[in-house]
């Protein structure tokens, strides 16, 4: 027995020394290479943290300077002191601006928000457009400072991912590289726009890397916090909201409520994505029907919006003096409902006439007011087993916001550091749970991947659907005078046949080829002109894209679980 004792313990030693052998070559060959890249994580964040900074004060700025108020937290108001042509003119000539700021540095004419930097992350190394996106924040800043209803954290996130893709060109960094800086820049700017550094970081890793990688998570981590810093800095250690008390939980009496609540908010953010979806189409169709110069686009929405905001001048800007309304309980139930619609209303005409801005900050306001009014409701029916209408509010602003994002983890806790009410976690997460169960089925998981699926950007399914768009056909096939080409005169044949693929097409035009016709390669051709004959570049063979497909895949996994 103690021989058995002594070789076990022997055997435990020598895996132990094995061990430390192991993890000193690691530190001596990668510890310098690893430090410099947190080191470089740690300098995005600042980077990204002082964007967001100077993109908030920005709007303070502007915002007091054409409103004219000193506190632009109670702009709202203010604003319903002014004459009305200025509730009018100012979001006009902003949207304006915006339009040809859009049609001057933008192919498209759209702003550039958090789903392009859900494309890059996924399909382009980590990388964004930087000219279009700075051009966007330009547009953004100017759309929130002058009466657009929408929020800041859109376009504070894609100017974190042009500092990111900016480095990551600059250290020729590869995919897996660029998408952890990606996430470090993205976790600094939500960090430092919401004080909010758990959140920040779980928000890279859910929504925007859409893994949790160890690799990853330390990185982004420190980035995070950074971003924390540069917010603390000026702002100190405070909530974006403030709770006049803790809500106070009936435990089991109460959750039934809760659940229907969760239920409420989650078609709730269907009907606000979906209005804003739709409001696009139109304004569209209007477009084209009518032959508007797309750079108008902006300045009819900032009309409609001004109309709107002099009768209710709550729809202006972000909305947190709205938003706090509701939390502290201070609006009645008709008030509640009524702003929920209009806000909803003025998000759609907002984000329809392509001014820029981001769709969180809405979702929390709507959210909120859902919240308080079925809170109104439920307390009214049932007192005696009731919290207070508060905690109501404030579970409903985090459902509804975790349904648009398709977030419940990173969503959760940004309600809770928001507002610092972490007292009621169970109210929240029940709420949230159900939210984003039921608004994932009725749209592409989320608000963002849904405007991808709409640019026939096929990312919510995960790798396996997108990771085909990324091989073009050019570099899979094997060429007409490779060993193992395919017969000319067979190719020739099944040209006359239809059965062909463009060598610029990507794998994922191909493979239904190879489904349909049941064949063992498809003949790569490029089509010169109308009327000219096509020219064979070379054949495209089932195993061959098998195999890229494969690879993809492997390499996808090996990423997300290291």
């Amino acid at each position: 027995m103690a021989k058995t004792t002594r070789s076990f313990l022997a055997q435990s030693a020598r895996e132990a020394v094995t061990t430390c052998r192991g993890g000193w070559k690691v530190l001596v060959e990668k510890g310098p290479s690893q430090f410099q890249f947190w080191l470089i994580a740690l300098l995005i964040g600042i980077a990204a943290g002082f964007a967001a900074l100077f993109f908030r004060k920005g709007i303070t700025w502007l915002q007091s300077t054409l409103y004219g108020t000193e506190d632009v937290n109670l702009l709202h108001s203010f604003a319903g002191t002014l004459p009305w042509y200025m509730l009018l003119v100012i979001p006009t000539v902003g949207g304006l601006v915006v339009g040809l700021i859009l049609h001057r540095f933008t192919p498209d004419g759209r702003v550039r928000s958090v789903a392009d930097v859900i494309e890059g992350a996924a399909l382009l190394e980590g990388r964004v457009e930087k000219k279009e996106g700075i051009a966007s924040a330009f547009a953004s800043l100017i759309t929130l400072s002058s009466g657009g209803s929408t929020g800041r954290e859109g376009p504070v996130v894609h100017m974190a991912a042009v500092i990111s893709s900016w480095v990551s060109n600059r250290i020729k960094a590869d995919g897996i590289t660029g998408r952890d800086l990606l996430g470090c820049a993205v976790a600094a700017a939500v960090s430092a726009s919401f004080n909010a550094p758990i959140a920040g970081a779980l928000f890279a890793l859910e929504v925007v890397l859409r893994h949790f990688a160890v690799h990853a998570f330390a990185p982004i981590v420190i980035a995070s916090v950074a971003g924390t810093v540069i917010n603390r800095l000026e702002f100190g250690d405070v909530t974006e909201f403030a709770l006049p008390t803790s809500g106070a939980l009936q435990f089991y009496q109460e959750l039934p409520a809760f659940l229907m609540l969760g239920g409420l908010c989650g078609f709730v953010a269907v009907a606000l994505m979906w209005t804003i979806f739709w409001a696009e189409d139109m304004a569209t169709h209007i477009q084209d029907r009518t032959r508007m110069p797309r750079w108008l686009r902006p300045a009819v929405s900032g009309a409609l919006l001004g109309v709107l905001a002099i009768w209710f001048p709550h729809i202006i800007g972000v909305g947190y003096e709205t938003t706090s309304a509701a939390l502290t309980g201070k609006l009645v139930l008709h008030e509640a409902v009524v702003f929920a619609i209009l806000k909803v209303i003025a998000v759609s005409i907002t984000m329809a006439g392509r001014m820029g801005g981001g769709v969180f900050s809405p979702a929390l306001m709507v959210g909120a007011l859902t919240g308080l009014a079925f809170g109104l409701i439920a307390t009214g029916i049932f007192p005696e087993v009731s919290g207070t209408v508060t905690l109501y509010a404030l579970a409903g602003m985090g459902a509804v916001a975790a349904a648009v994002l398709g977030a419940p983890i990173s969503t959760t806790l940004i309600v809770f550091e928001l507002t610092g009410d972490w007292q009621t976690g169970l109210a929240v997460m029940v709420s949230v749970s159900i939210s984003t169960a039921l608004g994932s089925r009725l749209v592409d998981r989320s608000f963002f991947l849904t405007q991808l699926e709409r640019r026939n950007v096929h990312v919510a399914a995960g790798p396996q659907a997108y990771l085909l768009s990324m091989f073009r056909v050019a570099g899979v096939m094997r060429s007409k005078d490779d060993p193992r080409a395919a017969s000319e005169d067979t190719c020739w044949e099944m040209i006359a046949d239809g059965i062909y693929v463009d060598g610029n097409a990507t794998l994922e035009s191909a493979m239904p080829i190879f489904d349909k016709a049941a064949v063992p390669f498809i003949p790569v051709v490029t089509i010169a002109g109308e009327g000219q004959p096509p020219e064979l570049w070379g054949a495209l063979f089932h195993v061959d894209a098998l195999k890229a497909y494969n690879r993809a895949l492997a390499a996808t996994a090996a990423e997300e679980h290291s």
